[in-house]
């Protein structure tokens, strides 16, 4: 099963970012982070639509925090990444009128979205900074 590990990826680039004082190019974090620069810049943009990162253009310039983060929740940073699906199970539409597969496509999708406001009510309570707090203390 393909797991998606954007978010742990991204909190630890931000966290690297907020502890660097000057801009840090795409190439650079790809170094850092073990990541394809284009890839690096695609994240990246995503979390820029969301106001989470800028970047400054030409020499001396590349991305840094836009806001401190304390300000930033995880929430705000999965949401950035298109909130992606939290488990590998799915309940597609029913694909007849048979009551019992109702029944359980129903069960499957009540018990995902009860999963789904559990996960992000956690990540809504912390912040990237909280995250750092945990490894300096």
């Amino acid at each position: 099963m393909r797991t998606d590990n954007r978010l742990p990826r991204v909190l630890h680039i931000l966290l690297h970012l907020d502890e660097i004082d000057e801009p840090v190019t795409s190439e650079r974090m790809g170094e850092m982070f073990g990541m394809d620069a284009s890839l690096v810049r695609r994240t990246m943009g995503g979390l820029r639509k969301h106001g989470l990162v800028a970047s400054i253009k030409g020499h001396g310039g590349g991305w840094h925090l836009k806001r401190s983060t304390v300000e930033i929740s995880l929430l705000e940073v999965y949401t950035a990444l298109g909130s992606p699906n939290v488990f590998a199970i799915g309940a597609p539409e029913p694909s007849s009128r048979c009551l019992l597969e109702h029944a359980a496509t129903d069960a499957t999708r009540a018990a995902l979205e009860t999963a789904r406001r559990l996960f992000e009510e956690e990540l809504k309570g912390v912040s990237v900074a909280d995250l750092a707090s945990r490894v300096k203390t």
